[in-house]
């Protein structure tokens, strides 16, 4: 059973406001709350890592016994990828049901009146009220985000950067204090790339009383919690060894008892994922992503890439260069996606050479598909990799 209802609903919602109304969800939650219970909670927030960070938090402790839901945001494939319930994404039955309850506890009118993001957010609280432990990742900064409305027990500060300025503000203090001003008691600050974070971070803690930790850079030389033999068997990028490592920090604040062993079968799709040993997806979409990535890539790998309009692509492909043969263009149908002749000219600027993606893989080269979500969902629909309705649509070339 598809969970048709909940579909149908969602459909009609609007995925982008010019202007957001942030006290509109909090009265949808003060009508929701009496009728819920709320399981202990981690919130996490920040510009990169928010996705494989929670998801490592979780995973380790559902298998540790618990029973645990993390909200991730956006999907790639499918709507059921959001709301992750005891090691797979919840079924469709489950979503339906959690949808009639959540409608009809705030009825037609402020059911209505939600933003997409605000009624899932909320429609993962049901689906989770029954949970040990909840994660939320935040969608779109924190102290405004719908995530924000309830009470959390941890809150994890994942690498900030420059993005979404438009919403929350041009400088790396703006946008820092923004994300940071949600802890409530306790918070953990992962490894930053600018030191204006780690001051306000500082700040904004003790202001509102918080216990903050700043968690020191991995040494990957050193084995911290001996990660690096795990995260050598699954090929994990430097940036996924920091980000198990502030997960693992935060299950230990938590008190949550847990087999680090447990780490060799959490999936990271598409946070620099082997899809094929020739393939890797990554649904990063930004500057600092594109360090991450670029420090990364032991090879020159051919980028398959496009972009949303309101990210800095032409200093993503500046930073990613040093790694790249070629860049193919791959459409992609999104509200925000910017034009094919913008993405040209920032590729004639930085000066490597493109063409349009042709459904062609050559299995004698390595590829990057990277860019964000969109990308990566777009070329999933030209494999077997997303699912029975994305049928196998390229074609391997032999040199």
């Amino acid at each position: 059973m598809r969970n048709e209802e909940l579909d149908r609903f969602l459909s009609k919602k609007p995925l982008y406001y010019k202007e957001i109304d942030h006290e509109r969800v909090h009265k949808a939650y003060a009508l929701l709350k009496p009728q819920l219970k709320q399981p202990r909670t981690v919130h996490v927030v920040g510009t990169n890592g928010k996705g494989s960070t929670g998801r490592i938090v979780a995973h380790l402790a559902y298998k540790s016994g618990l029973k645990v839901g993390h909200y991730t945001s956006p999907h790639i494939v499918n709507f059921n990828e959001r709301i992750w319930l005891d090691g797979v994404d919840s079924s469709d039955e489950i979503l339906e049901s959690a949808h009639q309850k959540l409608f009809s506890i705030l009825g037609r009118e402020m059911s209505e009146s939600l933003s997409y993001f605000e009624y899932t957010t909320l429609l993962a609280f049901v689906v989770f009220e029954n949970c040990d432990l909840m994660v939320l990742e935040a969608g779109l900064g924190g102290e405004f985000d719908a995530t924000n409305v309830c009470d959390k027990e941890l809150s994890i500060i994942t690498p900030i950067g420059i993005d979404h300025q438009a919403f929350l503000g041009e400088s790396i203090e703006e946008i820092a204090g923004t994300k940071i001003r949600s802890i409530q008691k306790k918070a953990l600050l992962a490894p930053q790339v600018y030191d204006e974070v780690v001051k306000i971070a500082k700040k904004i803690a003790n202001n509102v009383g918080a216990d903050l930790c700043v968690c020191p850079r991995v040494n990957t030389q050193v084995e911290p919690y001996g990660l690096n033999q795990i995260a050598k068997q699954k090929a994990w990028a430097d940036y996924l060894i920091e980000n198990a490592n502030v997960a693992l920090q935060a299950l230990d604040i938590l008190n949550i008892n847990y087999d680090i062993n447990d780490l060799k079968s959490v999936e990271l799709f598409g946070r620099f994922y082997a899809l094929t040993p020739n393939i890797r997806i990554d649904v990063g979409h930004n500057p600092l992503a594109a360090q991450a990535i670029e420090a990364a890539l032991d090879k020159k790998v051919v980028l398959i890439y496009n972009s949303l309009d309101d990210k800095d692509y032409e200093e993503v492909l500046r930073i990613l260069k040093p790694k790249l043969k070629r860049v193919e263009i791959l459409p992609i149908d999104a509200q925000r996606a910017t034009t094919l002749e913008a993405i040209e000219e920032a590729l004639e600027k930085v000066g490597l050479k493109y063409s349009n993606f042709n459904n062609e893989i050559n299995d004698d080269e390595d590829y990057l598909v990277f860019g964000s979500f969109y990308v990566v969902e777009a070329f999933l629909k030209y494999t077997n990799h997303g699912g029975e309705t994305h049928p196998t649509r390229y074609k391997y070339v032999s040199a």
